[in-house]
């Protein structure tokens, strides 16, 4: 990311690999931005945002909304789950996993993958985040049951690929609002308790997480 600023105006510019995206408070500085660039480097400008790196940007009178549909259906296709029949959440109530659940599973690779997708995706869907911290847990040596979990995480997104965020103007940006909450020894293998927190800024979710604790937590109150 770098930021470009003169007087009241400002620029930035997100950079990966080569695709880049530049936006600002000022329609001629960002045209004069571009200018700019081409002038150094080999360009094509595509005008106003509607994908990057998987992720769809679709502009409304409401508001921006930031999806990643296209790429559930992609995933759902290369991990032959497209006929799967979807279900209503991402995980059971009181469901917990342990390291000895279940047989090792031969061949961890497709298990790997099909979590490491789930990690990209949560940039978009919060609502898949704890779960895909708990299977992520189980990469060095995954286990029939928590492929289980991985394959329900796909039916849930079977029927909610069309999930994502919504950034929307408010009266006030400034106010931010944050949530978090813990289990208590919820890891059955460590007793180790698991936080999650979200923030909104202007009432548009900007940040979200769930993490494991490093120690062990004595009481909820200690945990929380």
């Amino acid at each position: 990311m770098f930021i470009f600023r003169r007087d009241k105006f400002i620029v930035y510019l997100l950079l990966y690999v080569d695709d880049i995206i530049v936006t600002g408070n000022s329609a001629p500085l960002i045209t004069k931005f571009i200018s700019l660039l081409s002038t150094e480097f080999a360009m094509k400008d595509l005008g106003d945002l509607h994908y990057f790196l998987g992720v769809q940007a679709i502009r409304t009178s409401k508001g921006l909304f930031l999806c990643q549909e296209k790429y559930v259906h992609d995933l759902l296709l290369k991990f032959h789950l497209h006929t799967a029949k979807p279900v209503r959440t991402p995980l059971p109530s009181r469901t917990t996993l342990s390291i000895t659940d279940g047989d090792l599973l031969s061949d961890p690779t497709e298990y790997r993958s099909m979590v490491g997708a789930l990690q990209y995706l949560t940039m978009t869907r919060p609502d898949i985040t704890y779960v895909v911290h708990l299977v992520s847990q189980f990469m060095h040596a995954p286990r029939t049951s928590h492929l289980l979990v991985v394959k329900r995480i796909y039916r849930y997104l079977q029927g909610t690929a069309d999930y994502g965020l919504w950034l929307r103007p408010a009266p006030d940006m400034s106010i931010m609002i944050a949530y978090w909450d813990a289990d208590w020894a919820g890891c059955p293998d460590s007793c180790r308790s698991t936080t999650g927190y979200a923030i909104f800024l202007g009432g548009n979710l900007i940040s979200w997480r769930s993490k494991k604790q490093p120690t062990v937590s004595k009481s909820s109150t200690e945990a929380e």
